[in-house]
């Protein structure tokens, strides 16, 4: 079992502790709070979590490795100093504010020999890689992905406060929230786009409320559109010189079926997800335990070019973190 320790008290760390254990490779040993409350709420349904407001206490525990979802401009010292400590890392996407702090990460846990994953989960899905296998011997003419979902935070936002999400210094933003998914979806099928554009709808903190995206291939182009502040309802497509795969969704993908030209359809058979960070948890896990350096360079790969497009459309849009000028 990996002895877990968690950064973070949010929902997304309750979620990823419950998926953990579905896997029964992980077991939490410890949590870390700037609130000791809020640690001690979070681990109510655990038995022997050790507590932590110290963060130096916190990393001297015997701990395999260490799930990061403390904020995401936070990310970046919090993962280099569990590092330090000779701890693996999970950190939650976005992993970092831009790909200088991921480069340096990632020298990081070379000379420390230790790893670093950004959960990143949609692209562990069983249904991800049956659709790159469908899409193998197909010819790509185009793309359109849309994840937009009204945020929790927009009655805050809307009664004067400004959450984190909303937040240019805790490098939030859409883009590095749901656009993340359709990103990483993108990169997973497709590789590395030539180049990649962004026409954001920016609120007065400096970050994105909404935006479309446009990402340049060889002979293609690849839309996606996210927001927080409207819901769509619209599928995920896939444009091919014979028919158009439509997706119900860039995560969690329930259904997907291939419509001809001539109309006749494909029903792609798709394994529903356990739970939604069961298959990155398990992934992680067993790269972990069998120290397997092959999956491990392809999610770093990943990472990376994810990192390089994320940040290019920042800049397209005019969206600076003060973590970009450090």
């Amino acid at each position: 079992m990996l002895k877990l320790g968690i950064i973070g008290t949010g929902w997304i760390s309750t979620s990823f502790v419950e998926a953990a254990n579905m896997t029964k490779k992980y077991q939490i040993e410890a949590v870390y709070s700037r609130s000791l409350e809020s640690a001690i709420t979070f681990s109510e349904d655990y038995e022997d979590v050790s507590l932590f407001d110290n963060m130096e206490e916190f990393l001297a525990h015997d701990l395999d490795v260490i799930y990061i979802a403390s904020p995401n401009s936070y990310h970046f010292e919090h993962a280099k100093a569990a590092l330090t400590a000779g701890k693996n890392v999970i950190v939650e996407k976005p992993a970092f504010s831009n790909p200088t702090e991921l480069a340096e990460i990632i020298q990081l846990s070379k000379e420390k020999n230790a790893f670093f994953f950004e959960a990143a989960r949609n692209i562990h899905e069983p249904a991800f890689h049956a659709i790159k296998a469908f899409l193998a011997d197909k010819t790509i003419v185009g793309a359109d992905f849309t994840y937009s979902k009204y945020s929790s935070k927009m009655a805050a936002y809307l009664d004067g406060k400004l959450p984190n999400k909303f937040n240019k210094d805790f490098s939030g933003g859409l883009l590095a929230d749901l656009g993340v998914y359709l990103i990483y979806a993108s990169i997973y099928w497709f590789g590395k786009p030539k180049s990649a554009r962004y026409d954001a709808q920016l609120l007065a903190s400096g970050v994105d409320i909404q935006g479309v995206g446009s990402l340049d291939y060889e002979n293609y182009k690849l839309a996606i559109k996210c927001g927080g502040n409207i819901s769509s309802y619209l599928p995920c497509e896939i444009y091919t010189t014979q028919g158009t795969l439509i997706l119900d969704a860039a995560n969690a993908i329930t259904s997907a079926r291939y419509v001809l030209h001539d109309g006749n359809v494909q029903e792609i058979s798709i394994i529903p997800v356990k739970h939604n960070l069961y298959d990155e948890a398990e992934y992680f896990a067993n790269i972990l335990t069998e120290n397997n350096q092959s999956n491990y360079a392809e999610l770093l790969n990943y990472s990376q070019m994810v990192a390089d497009t994320t940040y290019a459309m920042r800049q397209d849009a005019g969206i600076v973190y003060p973590a970009d000028n450090k």
